[in-house]
């Protein structure tokens, strides 16, 4: 898991977008992030003239470290982060501590978690830390919901990107509730330790699985401490850990 981390004091906090990682730019910087935005979004590139400068004007640089964390459940939503580069790990925790991974945010993605709280007007029901440093660009609500309801091309990127992370949180659920396969993960790992010279398909194929789930919980495992990954090989470093996973302790 990613630890939290507790922002510069440098930063600050503009109340219309709600994020604590904004900063002042100078025109030829912004000129150089919205040249990288047109680029991971290209249905910004044709906008009409009055909705493009409508953009350039109220678009707010985010420049966050790895650890910040970007919203939490229960804030409200105000503004859609367009990532640049870095990834941000949207997240569900449980009352008990617990938290599982929803999805990731690379460039030229959407959270869906944002958009459905902004088309919405609701809170965050969910965490979004950035895993690695994170340069993004906040669209303020007002002018997201203009966009989304003036602009056919970029109308068309938020509900084909929210129907493709959508399909995979479907599968996520179906993972968590009836497959059971981090414990059956977890066991193999434990069993095959300390280290297992294989790639993320063998292990899929060994299981049962696909490439893309075990992938995930993986990753999942990595951020606990309980293994380190590496190209074909899985270093288990917590093997007591993995077994207590595997008996769903």
């Amino acid at each position: 898991m990613t630890r939290r981390r507790a922002l510069p004091a440098s930063f600050s906090t503009p109340p219309s977008v709600g994020f604590n990682c904004c900063f002042k730019v100078e025109s030829s910087q912004m000129n150089a992030l919205t040249a990288q935005l047109t680029h991971h979004f290209p249905a910004l590139a044709g906008l009409p003239a009055v909705l493009a400068t409508e953009v350039e004007r109220q678009l707010i640089p985010i420049r966050a470290p790895a650890g910040t964390v970007l919203f939490d459940a229960g804030v409200a939503c105000q503004a859609l982060p367009l990532v640049l580069e870095g990834r941000i790990r949207v997240s569900k925790r449980a009352e008990s501590g617990r938290e599982i991974r929803l999805y990731g945010v690379h460039p030229g993605e959407l959270c869906i978690v944002t958009v459905s709280c902004l088309l919405g007007g609701n809170a965050y029901p969910a965490t979004g830390i950035a895993e690695s440093e994170v340069s993004a660009l906040a669209l303020p609500r007002p002018l997201f919901i203009r966009l989304t309801a003036e602009h056919a091309a970029f109308r068309d990127m938020v509900f084909g990107l929210f129907a493709e992370r959508l399909t995979g949180l479907m599968t996520l659920v179906e993972e968590v509730t009836f497959h059971k396969l981090d414990q059956r993960l977890a066991a193999w790992l434990a069993a095959r330790g300390p280290l297992i010279l294989a790639s993320h398909q063998d292990v899929a194929q060994e299981l049962g699985s696909v490439r893309e789930i075990v992938s995930r919980l993986l990753k999942q495992f990595e951020e606990q401490n309980l293994v380190r990954l590496g190209r074909e090989r899985i270093e288990v470093l917590d093997p007591l850990g993995l077994k207590r996973l595997a008996a769903g302790s």
